[in-house]
């Protein structure tokens, strides 16, 4: 039942407003010393647990690890924890072993890490959650379907980015329980969280604003009919504690829990306070329970709060995003192939490792990494074993074949030099442009080019009239000149087996670039291989490839990008009327806005007649694909760049290998399955 309302200023023809709320609670969090957890045990969890008792029911939600240290340090913790389960005063929320991005990694590791929660669950608290919070609200359709298969009947999702992305979407949508729809069909129960009550909590809390304002912001939450609000899905450990992450953080005063407690006895005073699984229960009114698909081709990957949380912040970012993922995908092909310990997997895949890491605690990270890789014995891939531990190791130089038949060098002054190199094979055909680079200025696959250049002026607006490129690498840096490899090079042409390779040793302001393309006799396909020898990497964006659809190969009407972010089933996302802009910069600290995860390495981008399937090799560099597609005039811009490094404010440039940087994909024909 429903408090009496007490605030004379209160509509009486005003519905009932539901709050809910839910504490997050990570040991694992990235600027926290191990030596600091048993501080973050006394100041926050215990209080949160008083909190439950007096003004519960409150949602606590913890990844398995989270537990099994508190079990470590303070076992008496788990047993008062356990015990206000029972009595209803709190709900558990899962979201498994370690708080892994699941769109950045394959379907099998978030499987794992689920399962793994769950036994954790199960064994330390006595009951296995049905409500999940994705981990940092990195939400994808393929999720979905994993979710379901682990026993959740419904998940917490932050409203602000797929709303932002569906206008269409009526407003009350955000105040009641709804169903988010998977890659495979299926369909799982979903609450919406909300970054600006958290946040009002949180700013009440730290005193930055009275009860009466706080009060007053929830009050305005109310609407004609029955509403649910999340009051709160953030973390634990920033009331009576201080990480340390930021120079600006507010000296604490010992009050923030006893005001939490006071925000809580007021609202309750005011409104009904349910657990968060209650607020299913709204799911008979009006506008709710409307069958929705969070993502769209502008947003594939809906992630929490503000547009800087985006998916490269934990695939390209960090001191080095990019090789710790490359080991760990390396971890997880030889799990898969020989078997192995997927708890110690999901832990080196987690989120804080990526983002605001300490120093002390990275080099421990790296050092445990390297040990989990070195533990297993590397299988061979594509006929050569590949080498041990981060990266790879990449060639000295570019090569030099002894069967080398064909050297062009740049033009001396004076000479008129062949600027252009054909390719013929059995299965394409293809020009280069040696003035750029090697980028390939048309590929064609048995019939008219497919990818391939646009020259400057193609397109009438302003913002695309430079030349367009297809295989070419592109870095930029704030306040730098933009670096390329768009430069003459002396290039090296030679046949092995019927394919047909091409490689040149690229300078460049930063360092050399070597690059081999195999042209494939035996299918339609090109494969990239890439070195950059450069010392200093710094803070930019690293963007490769670029595969650049020319406009008049494909249908634009029944264009689509298919592609895996992290669940079995590969998700479609139509292109027809869509304006995507992936790497377009949020503002001048984050440089890309949107991503896809590739987690199977693989995108596509096709019509119904011409599908190209661009691919990336994960264990060497797990690429993040960044997707452009507008229409402009009489014709259409559809390009895929792979990013390598991205900037954000979590970027602390601290490689852990000093070889060369290699990059590995690929592009090929796809044949189209025909019915009878």
């Amino acid at each position: 039942m429903n408090a009496p309302l007490r605030d004379r200023d209160l509509a009486a023809s005003t519905a009932p407003l539901h709050l809910f709320a839910l504490f997050h609670l990570n040991l694992a969090f990235s600027s926290i010393e191990e030596e600091q957890r048993g501080a973050v045990i006394a100041r926050c969890y215990w209080p949160l647990l008083d909190l439950a008792q007096k003004h519960g029911p409150i949602g606590l939600e913890a990844t398995g690890f989270t537990l099994e240290e508190i079990a470590a340090r303070d076992p008496e913790w788990i047993g008062r924890a356990r015990a206000l389960i029972r009595s209803g005063h709190i709900e558990l929320i899962g979201s498994g072993y370690a708080q892994i991005i699941g769109p950045l990694v394959p379907a099998r590791v978030t499987e794992a890490n689920l399962a793994i929660g769950n036994e954790i669950y199960r064994r330390l608290l006595g009951v296995t959650p049905t409500l999940a919070l994705i981990n940092e609200q990195a939400y994808s359709a393929g999720l979905v379907g994993l979710y379901l298969d682990a026993g959740y009947r419904a998940i917490l999702m932050d409203w602000d980015n797929p709303g932002a992305n569906h206008p269409e979407w009526d407003p009350e949508t955000r105040h009641l329980p709804q169903r988010a729809v998977g890659a495979d069909g299926r369909a799982i129960g979903l609450l919406w969280t909300n970054t600006v009550a958290f946040q009002k909590l949180q700013r009440f809390a730290h005193g930055d604003i009275g009860l009466d304002e706080y009060r007053a912001y929830v009050r305005e939450r109310r609407g004609a009919s029955t509403r649910a609000l999340c009051v709160y899905a953030s973390d634990a450990e920033i009331f009576d504690f201080r990480p340390g992450r930021y120079k600006t953080e507010d000296a604490m005063d010992g009050r923030e829990w006893a005001r939490l407690a006071q925000a809580f006895e007021a609202l309750a005073s005011e409104h009904c306070l349910i657990a968060p699984g209650e607020a299913l229960a709204l799911s008979h009114t009006h506008f709710a329970n409307q069958a929705l698909s969070l993502e769209s081709p502008a947003c594939p990957v809906p992630v929490k709060k503000q547009r800087k949380y985006n998916l490269s912040r934990w695939a390209v970012t960090g001191r080095d995003d990019i090789a710790i993922n490359a080991a760990c995908q390396r971890i997880y092909e030889n799990l898969v192939a020989q078997g192995g310990d997927w708890k110690e997997l999901c832990y080196l895949w987690s989120s804080d490792f990526r983002t605001h890491i300490t120093e002390k605690r990275w080099r421990g990270f790296v050092e445990r990494l390297q040990r989990a890789e070195l533990s297993q014995t590397s299988p061979s891939r594509e006929g050569q074993k590949r080498e041990a531990f981060l990266g790879g190791g990449a060639p000295d130089a570019a090569p030099h074949p002894k069967n080398a038949t064909c050297i062009f060098r740049p033009p001396r002054e004076g000479e008129v030099a062949p600027r252009f190199i054909e390719i013929e094979t059995k299965s394409l055909s293809a020009r280069l442009d040696r003035r750029r680079g090697l980028a390939i200025e048309s590929l064609a696959f048995g019939g008219a080019p497919l990818i391939g250049g646009l020259p400057h002026g193609h397109f009438d607006d302003i913002a695309l009239q430079a030349d367009w490129y297809t295989g070419d690498c592109v870095f930029e840096a704030p306040g730098e000149h933009k670096v390329t490899d768009l430069e003459w090079c002396d290039a090296r042409v030679w046949q092995e087996d019927g394919d047909t390779f091409v490689s040149a040793r690229i300078d460049t302001p930063k360092g050399p670039i070597d690059k081999t393309l195999r042209f494939s006799a035996s299918e339609p396909r090109v494969d990239f291989d890439l070195a950059f020898h450069w010392p200093d990497w710094g803070k930019g964006s690293l963007r490769l490839g670029h595969i650049t659809l020319l406009p008049d190969a494909f249908d634009w009407e029944r264009l689509a990008l298919t592609t895996h972010n992290g669940g079995k089933e590969a998700e479609t996302f139509p292109l027809k009327d869509a304006e995507v802009d992936h790497g377009a910069p949020v503002s001048f600290l984050v440089s890309c806005s949107h991503g896809i995860g590739m987690t199977e390495g693989w995108a596509e981008l096709g019509d119904d007649a011409t599908r190209l399937r661009i691919e990336i090799d994960r264990a060497t560099a797990p690429l993040l694909g960044l997707l452009t597609h507008r229409r402009v005039g009489g014709s259409l811009f559809c390009q895929l760049a792979l990013s390598a490094l991205e900037l954000d404010e979590t970027r602390k440039p601290c490689p852990i290998v000093n070889t060369p940087r290699r990059f590995r994909f690929g592009v090929r024909a796809v044949p189209l399955v025909t019915h009878s």
